[in-house]
């Protein structure tokens, strides 16, 4: 017989599936150097991507959208849930429970009703906070917006008109692992052998970026110079989450390896490789490349792991698509412009960076939950990623190791939410299915917690408390 965390898993996905097909919507982490040595092991997840299936390397089929159902609200009504939670109840539960001194002095909240778009609890809702790593939600549901899910980042093999001189062209894909690299060093050594080219000089191209590559928090085991070329994501470990040893330069390691592959495969490589710029024609048709996986997946993957490389890129691949430059300052413009644009207030706002690591972010409990509120609206599917990429309590990413004892048990499998963790800073978003049946979202974050050792329990039984209403 099946363990009870494994039924509410189960009620969770179904529920989930039901109630964001329901009718339309009403207008409505990051680390920092040394800390968040208590998530260090729950980030770290055995497989790199979330709960869906994840296309392997090259450019197969574009996956399908998701369709919302137009019966499911009947279905809903007929499982016996009611109009709405009570927010009078939901007040009386909530606010005990945000007294916690672990939650520190400085906390807000915001709980809506993904049914129907009506806020039922708030306190501080609209106060700009730091957001730590749930901007990424904010970073994700950008990303989607400016450019569909089904977008794909190319690295290409640029050539001279001769075929003599290579480069290599970073596109803005962190995810490029060896795997992939050796396809791109194979199929660049059949085209110049149909050419008739046995030895090539090589360089790389970083210029899609502008701006400083360290992030102002200087080096640090959570991020990779932000670069538009790089393997899997500058780790020097191989490991594919969580905190890992970077290297410095991660352009010129991936051109290095590349280089190798393609002795490998035949080709000579004359001299180490340097530095360059292709040709605009030449990127233009290049001679090989490789794509990431769908954008739908690198969103699911960035908030299951909070995968700090991954939402820079995000964030930048924005800036490139709204013809702002890829550097922090743009991508920040650029995300702020894209929420403008599905029509959530953005003042008070701000997006110095795109994972969550600057202590310069602000955002508050009310846009965290109207982002969740887009995502959940049938007429915006290209955003769903951003509600199936969420961690599930007690089960997977960074909420793999919470839910899993005392009042917060009751919220495995039933909460879904992405954390955010700096010194001092602790916070939580998501969605949460109800004792009666309804998808709530939420966001709570806190300031000057005195650790997160007090202030994650306090957050995780917040939102168990919501999965109990009704």
């Amino acid at each position: 017989m099946p363990e009870p965390r494994t039924w509410q898993l189960t009620a969770c996905s179904a529920v989930l599936g039901l109630a964001l097909a329901a009718g339309a919507v009403a207008t409505a982490g990051p680390w920092d150097s040394g800390q968040r040595k208590a998530e260090r092991a729950r980030a770290a997840a055995t497989a790199p991507t979330g709960g869906a299936h994840h296309a392997p390397a090259g450019p197969p089929a574009a996956p399908s959208r998701p369709a919302p159902a137009p019966s499911a609200a009947g279905v809903l009504r007929a499982l016996g849930a009611p109009d709405a939670t009570r927010p009078g109840d939901l007040a009386a539960t909530l606010v005990p429970l945000l007294a916690d001194p672990g939650l520190g002095p400085l906390r807000t909240a915001s709980v809506v009703d993904l049914t129907t778009g009506k806020q039922l609890y708030g306190e501080g809702a609209t106060t700009p906070m730091t957001p730590a790593s749930t901007i990424k939600i904010a970073t994700s549901a950008a990303a989607l917006s400016a450019l569909g899910p089904d977008h794909r980042i190319p690295t290409t093999v640029a050539a001279s008109p001769d075929g003599r001189t290579l480069t290599l062209v970073g596109g803005g894909d962190p995810t490029l692992d060896h795997a992939r690299l050796k396809a791109l060093a194979t199929d660049t050594a059949r085209a110049l052998k149909g050419r008739g080219v046995a030895s090539v000089r090589l360089t790389y191209d970083t210029s899609l970026y502008q701006g400083p590559t360290r992030h102002p928090i200087g080096p640090n085991d959570n991020l990779a110079p932000v670069s538009p070329l790089m393997l899997d994501e500058g780790r020097l470990d191989r490991s594919d989450s969580g905190p890992a040893p970077r290297t410095a330069d991660p352009a010129g390691d991936t051109a290095t390896a590349f280089a190798e592959l393609l002795a490998k495969a035949g080709t000579t490589v004359q001299g180490a490789p340097a530095p360059g710029r292709a040709p605009q024609e030449a990127k233009a048709a290049p001679l090989a490349r490789t794509y990431s996986a769908p954008l739908s997946a690198l969103v699911e993957r960035t908030l299951t792991h909070s995968d700090n490389d991954l939402a820079e890129a995000l964030a930048r691949q924005t800036a490139l698509a709204r013809k702002q430059p890829a550097s922090f300052t743009g991508a920040g413009k650029a995300v702020r412009t894209e929420l403008t644009t599905l029509g959530l207030p953005t003042a008070g706002a701000r997006f110095a960076d795109g994972s969550g690591l600057s202590r310069d972010n602000r955002l508050s409990a009310a846009l965290l939950t109207g982002l969740l509120t887009r995502a959940a609206d049938p007429a915006r599917p290209a955003l769903r990623p951003v509600l199936t990429g969420l961690p599930v309590g007690g089960f997977s990413g960074t909420l793999k190791g919470r839910f899993d004892s005392g009042p917060a048990l009751s919220g495995a499998g039933l909460v879904r939410a992405k954390t955010g963790t700096l010194t001092g800073v602790n916070t939580l978003a998501g969605t949460v299915v109800t004792a009666d049946g309804r998808l709530l979202a939420f966001a709570f974050l806190a300031g000057r917690t005195p650790s997160p050792y007090t202030a994650q329990p306090a957050l995780d039984r917040l939102s168990a408390a919501l999965a109990s209403q009704g």
